[in-house]
């Protein structure tokens, strides 16, 4: 698995939807690739900060912003 497909995968990697082949290809590719394994592991920490802030503790323009942003990344 190359390091971009990695990427791709992330969230379905996360939600454990993963077919176990493409499941097996990944988890060889983090042993291999200490920047995916890192990767995974801000992406774990961004996840679990990002679930502690409430809807409303974030300013309007800016939860537009990220919005936006998610949006535009399909």
């Amino acid at each position: 698995m190359a390091c971009d497909e990695l990427v791709e995968l992330i969230t379905a990697y996360l939600d454990g939807s993963l077919d176990p082949d493409t499941r097996t290809r990944f988890d060889e590719h983090l042993l291999e690739c200490d920047g995916c394994a890192s990767y995974l592991q801000q992406f774990r920490a961004t996840v679990a900060t990002l679930g502690t802030i409430g809807y409303d503790e974030i300013e309007p323009a800016f939860r537009r912003k990220l919005l936006d942003a998610f949006k535009n990344l399909h």
